[in-house]
């Protein structure tokens, strides 16, 4: 694989590899099936639709023009419950490269540069190699309850990170 390629914004084809690789991944680690790539390929096809680039980011890694990992920051509630970091996944072929670490730095740093004074998202419990890349870089779990947001039953998990 080439080189790694950080990419803000939208390009053709990135809306559908996010969620094939949300797909692909959650179903073979978690069994996860069609709700929820079907809920991440909505949630973010309603997202781009309506993408500010001055409220909002939409980060890709592209490796030889392939999309092989996103993260996003939805900044439409940033001033009352703040950025809403979202959409986080790696390819297998670039997990465990300090890619994702590279994608988080991104995602913080401009929320930063815009003022944003919180940075939230939502995982699960068992997702250990992304929850150490949220801790590493400052997140706090403050949140842990049993639910079904991503369409099976799940320990569910909001992290903060307040600058």
């Amino acid at each position: 694989m080439g080189e790694v390629k950080i990419e803000k914004g939208y390009v053709p084809g990135s809306l559908g590899r996010v969620a094939e690789l949300h797909g692909i991944y959650y179903h073979k680690h978690w069994g996860f099936g069609l709700f929820f790539e079907a809920k991440v390929a909505s949630e973010l096809s309603e997202f781009l639709k309506r993408y500010n680039d001055n409220r909002d980011g939409f980060w890709t890694a592209r490796a030889d023009g392939r999309v092989e990992g996103a993260i996003t920051i939805d900044g439409i509630h940033a001033e009352s419950k703040g950025a809403h970091l979202r959409w986080f996944i790696m390819s297998d072929d670039l997990r465990g490269k300090g890619v994702g670490n590279r994608l988080i730095e991104t995602a913080m740093r401009f929320c930063r540069n815009l003022g944003y004074r919180k940075i939230y998202l939502w995982t699960f419990e068992g997702l250990n190699t992304a929850r150490h890349l949220y801790e590493k870089n400052g997140f706090e779990l403050v949140e842990d309850h049993s639910g079904t947001q991503w369409g099976t039953q799940v320990n569910e998990q909001r992290f903060e990170f307040c600058f």
